[in-house]
């Protein structure tokens, strides 16, 4: 079996206390009781990075000689990688460049800049993160640079397996599962490696996002596979390829995985914002959401979940509840074909029920045509409120379109 060590990850959680925090564990009620299991949090949303990805920055360039670090570091990422990087370059003041592409919100980029300081600085390459990584290894060959790898690194995986002694030091009790979000595979492979060693008994589940099963793919094959399309949304998680030395480790103990559907992963971080007051970013959330796949066997089990990251951009939001709508199904958009003549329109308004709510309506209308178009978007209460209304305009006859799940029509809209 491959594993990291022990004692590795052990050392690698002592000399980060200057800068990582040990982060909460936190026993959630709400969860708990519609669970009914008893289930913790462990709270990495709230590190100085707002991830995880602080833990295995700041062990790379820990393991790094001095002739190494008066060199420099290296790394592409455009999220909660390059924040633990810069922040890291901070604490031992070396000079760190990041890559990032062009696309990256301005947000991202100023506060890898505020973690940085003076010694970091920012190159925004290409439009796509292939693009930017690229440059980063071709700079790195030029300049002499260490780059630090988000995943497909064993100190980098060392680093982050640090979670597991925090978890295990606070709770003190046997655990049954442990939820751990897949995305490269570095975190499941840390973490992992020391559960599978100082808690045996544990189940491990790994979780990925429905659009990027990258880990579950590779499993299945027994070698690591690229997937040629992935859904980005959940871009803290969303990678077409794990790493090969990742996925060595992992297949290795990994033996339970769920993969979870992105939009359902929206209606978990709202229900955080809304009940608790905590902000997750959809990896963040992603762990915690599969546990609705997994309702029954954790009954009267006593559960972890790892939020690994509250990098949330609030320009989402809209996104995020639309989503969210969209899968509760609660929402709906259709193309209605209209008679044009007047009390069409109200006409039609006789068939919404009580509680169904028009959201959005765009009609613009056609000279010398007797019908024209109109994009409807209706807000209900119940889901089944919606077949109702579609066998009420059947009846009426009553051309529509339910274009909710086209998703160039959702990408236009929101």
């Amino acid at each position: 079996m491959t594993l990291l060590n022990c004692k590795d990850i052990e050392e690698a959680s002592i000399a980060m206390r200057p800068l990582v925090k040990k982060s909460p564990l936190e026993y959630n009620v709400r969860l708990s009781q519609a669970y009914e299991a008893e289930i913790y949090i462990k709270r990495e949303d709230l590190q100085t990075v707002r991830s995880y990805k602080i833990r295995g920055a700041f062990t790379v360039m820990n393991s790094l000689s001095q002739e190494e670090l008066s060199k420099g570091v290296v790394c592409a990422s455009a999220g909660n990688h390059a924040q633990g990087l810069a922040l890291s370059c901070s604490f031992f003041k070396v000079k760190g460049t990041i890559f990032m592409p062009r696309t990256t919100p301005l947000q991202k980029i100023e506060r890898t800049k505020q973690f940085g300081t003076t010694y970091v600085s920012i190159k925004l390459i290409g439009d796509t993160f292939d693009e930017a990584n690229a440059a980063a290894l071709q700079f790195c060959k030029e300049s002499g640079a260490t780059f630090v790898h988000p995943f497909n690194d064993k100190r980098t995986m060392t680093g982050q397996g640090s979670l597991a002694i925090e978890i295990l030091e606070d709770l003190k009790k046997p655990i049954d599962y442990l939820f751990v979000p897949i995305g490269g595979g570095g975190l499941l492979s840390g973490v992992g490696s020391y559960f599978t060693q100082k808690s045996p008994q544990t189940c491990i589940v790994g979780v990925e996002p429905s659009g990027a099963a990258s880990m579950k793919a590779s499993l299945e094959e027994g070698k690591v596979v690229a997937l040629e399309n992935i859904d980005t949304f959940v871009d803290g998680a969303s990678v077409a390829k794990v790493g090969d030395l990742s996925f060595e480790i992992c297949s290795s103990f990994l033996r339970r995985s769920v993969c979870v559907p992105e939009n359902r992963v929206c209606s978990t971080l709202l229900s955080f914002l809304k009940e608790e007051g905590i902000i997750l970013e959809p990896a963040g959330a992603l762990a915690i959401d599969a546990l609705k796949d997994m309702k029954m066997e954790i009954k009267g089990k006593r559960v972890v979940c790892i939020a690994s990251g509250g990098n949330f951009d609030f320009d989402r939001l809209a996104e995020v509840k639309e989503r969210s709508l969209k899968f509760e199904g609660l929402k709906k958009y259709f193309l209605i074909s209209f008679a044009q003549r007047p009390g069409a329109l109200k006409e039609f308004l006789t068939h919404l029920g009580p509680n169904d709510d028009i959201v959005r309506f765009e009609y613009l209308k056609k000279t010398k045509r007797e019908r024209g178009p109109a994009l409807v978007g209706i807000e209900t209460s119940k889901k089944d409120q919606f077949d109702t209304l579609k066998k009420k305009l059947s009846a009426a006859q009553i051309t529509y379109e339910d274009i909710t799940d086209n998703q160039l029509f959702f990408d236009f809209l929101i």
